[in-house]
């Protein structure tokens, strides 16, 4: 009875002793490897392995061989045979023990799985391109990174039948990857595990995608045996990583290697869209609030002028009164309270006139720091890092020096229980591929104000520019510091980025252009002179109250006045008097010509005719290109007179 199962069986049957020699095989197995019965006898079972593993298998076998057991083989694992001709193909085995006259042997039976394995692979291969289909559904739709990775790893794991998977995010600051999204595992067990190191690609090396390790506990969080890691790439560079965990050791196929590829590169592409959305939309959305802001310090200045000018006016009426002064004086000051509050909204609004210098960033630095080390109390330990040969950079000083300090203040305000403030600069060049709209390519110079405060959360992160926002008590900040920076850094052809995250700190990098070698700031002082005069001068302003105050100052100090309130009435008044020693003019006159305007059709007539410009929202694109001086609203007489002697010395 058992010859004839053994002949008949639709199986391959391979009868094996204790050492491992075949002894006996049916004709399945005959045409299944492609050996006669006598070829085989005697041989190793390994004779139908591939070579590759036969090594391990004899190994196998003799720890089976010690307790020999009914076992089946194959399942959920890949065992390969191999034919005579080389030819390999899929296999699954079941082991029984027997007991013979000659001894125990073992009876192996082999059946070929090749169509159940293609068959297989179909369903897997299904069900991987329905996952990546709704993975990339998902990218589309996310409105940011997070949201990404939170919804992915239960359709991966599904898909692969793994345990575990984390999408894990670099930290901007830190040398590791912070969990963002996880199914089957805490994010606590993989928070600073050593993935970086092993994910990053060596310079000129193409980025690792898929590495995988076996039963090593470094890599391993606690009950789990398998452990491959997918990086996540932004231009070569690592921005996180998909990691997929098993419990029991696993071998991840070429199919399965591919799918995490793919969604790797579904979460590269979605994540630069987000990223670029983002941008955009913000960037859209402070140039939308610079407009506005840049309309209301206009208004605001011309009223700030209005009240100074006033309140300077009774100054000088009622000089016998201390009480009255005193108040004058105070009000005098919130007027320039309210004049550096539009200051700033010019700054974010990329409307300040700047006059940029080539300056040494690590004198700058030095100097700044000695000042902080002052001013931010023994609880702040304030460090340096700058080469002292690194190359001059343009920009502004005093308002590179206001930006640098309100970045620190920043930074001391997020340590309130004291903490490390790191001001740094580099060089660093920005190349084609790395250029965008928020930056050029070109050569820079980075400023880096680095804390190791409380942090900002993601939400707090996304409005930090916005004029106005701010997370401090009521009376204890603007909301103005870091959007008054972004403009500074817009308008001097720079940029501005932060990253922040919530315990771990805030970095911003200030990117300012490298000065020049040919540049240099010629600017020469004006010679001291009186600030009095018996000039005839014409004032142009649009604004009553504003023209009203601009003639009395000019009065008080000797000079003759003329007054018109827009661009026709003053170039009338040019042309029917010619004693006019000098045109003074506001930049925005309402309809018709601009001051601009007003001052080239003025040259026209009278080619050497002094002109002073003064604004509270100047275009200072517009007014550099015709080289007129410019007197900034809300002004003090003092400061009145000092511009209009000025402008005669130009002459």
């Amino acid at each position: 009875m058992f010859r004839e199962l053994f002949e008949t069986a639709p199986d391959a049957m391979i009868v094996v002793d204790r050492a491992g020699g075949i002894v006996r095989v049916n004709a399945q197995a005959e045409r299944l490897f492609g050996f006669a019965e006598s070829e085989l006898r005697g041989r190793p079972i390994e004779t139908l392995l591939p070579e590759r593993v036969r090594g391990a298998h004899a190994a196998h076998r003799q720890d089976y061989m010690r307790q020999p057991r009914v076992r089946p083989m194959g399942t959920g694992q890949e065992l390969i045979g191999c034919k005579r001709d080389g030819q390999e193909f899929p296999v699954e085995i079941a082991l029984s023990p027997l007991d013979t006259p000659d001894g125990p042997m073992v009876l192996a039976s082999i059946r070929d799985i090749s169509e159940t394995q293609r068959a297989r692979q179909a369903l897997r291969h299904a069900r991987y391109d329905a996952a990546l289909g709704e993975i990339g559904r998902l990218a589309l739709a996310a409105p940011n990174p997070g949201a990404l990775a939170a919804a992915i790893p239960e359709r991966i794991a599904a898909s692969l039948d793994a345990d575990a998977v984390a999408v894990l995010f670099r930290d901007p600051q830190l040398p590791r990857l912070h969990v963002r999204g996880a199914s089957g595992v805490a994010a606590d067990a993989l928070e600073g595990m050593p993935w970086v190191p092993w994910l990053a690609p060596e310079p000129g090396d193409t980025p690792a995608r898929v590495r995988a390790w076996l039963d090593r506990e470094e890599f391993l969080p606690a009950g789990f045996r398998t452990c491959v890691s997918v990086g996540l790439y932004d231009r070569r560079e690592l921005a996180g990583a998909l990691v997929v965990l098993c419990r029991e050791t696993r071998d991840f196929d070429r199919a399965a290697r591919h799918f995490l590829e793919a969604v790797a590169n579904l979460l590269d592409a979605a994540l630069a869209r987000i990223r670029a959305e983002e941008e955009l939309s913000h960037s859209q959305r402070l140039e939308a609030l610079g407009q506005l802001t840049g309309g209301i310090a206009h208004d605001f200045n011309n009223l700030l002028t209005v009240v100074s000018g006033n309140l300077q006016v009774l100054e000088d009426e009622i000089g016998d009164r201390p009480a009255a002064r005193e108040i004058i004086a105070s009000a005098l000051r919130a007027v320039g309270r309210g004049a550096e509050l539009t200051r700033k909204l010019l700054a974010f609004a990329r409307r300040q006139r700047l006059t940029p210098r080539a300056l040494a960033p690590d004198r700058l630095l030095a100097e700044l720091a000695a000042m902080l080390r002052r001013t931010l109390g023994e609880g702040v330990e304030i460090a340096v890092d700058c080469k002292a040969n690194l190359g001059p950079v343009f920009a502004d000083p005093g308002q590179l020096d206001a930006a640098l300090v309100n970045l620190a203040l920043n930074a001391r305000d997020a340590m309130p229980r004291g903490g490390r403030l790191t001001l740094s600069a580099r060089a660093e060049r920005i190349d084609a591929a790395q250029a965008g709209d928020a930056l050029p390519a070109g050569a820079y110079v980075v400023f880096t104000v680095q804390d190791t405060g409380l942090g900002m959360t993601a939400e707090v992160l996304a409005r930090a520019l916005e004029p106005f926002f701010t997370t401090k008590e009521h009376g204890k900040g603007s909301g103005l510091g870091l959007s008054m920076v972004y403009g500074f850094a817009k308008q001097s052809g720079g940029h501005l980025t932060i990253d922040s995250r919530l315990g771990y700190g805030t970095r911003v990098d200030l990117f300012l252009p490298v000065a020049p070698e040919a540049r240099a700031d010629e600017r020469k002082a004006a010679a001291p002179g009186t600030t009095r005069g018996d000039e005839t001068i014409l004032i142009v302003e649009d604004e009553a109250d504003v023209r009203a105050i601009a003639v009395r100052f000019l009065q008080s100090l000797g000079y003759r006045v003329l007054a018109a309130a827009d661009a026709a009435a003053a170039l009338a008044q040019l042309e029917a008097t010619p004693g006019i020693a000098l045109l003074f003019s506001d930049v925005i006159l309402g309809a018709g010509m601009s001051g601009v305007e007003l001052a080239d059709a003025a040259r026209r007539l009278r080619p050497q005719l002094p002109v002073l410009l003064t604004s509270g929202y100047e275009r200072a694109a517009a007014d550099d290109a015709r080289g007129f001086p410019l007197l900034h609203k809300p002004y003090r007489r003092e400061q009145l007179a000092a511009a209009i002697r000025d402008a005669f010395a130009r002459r």
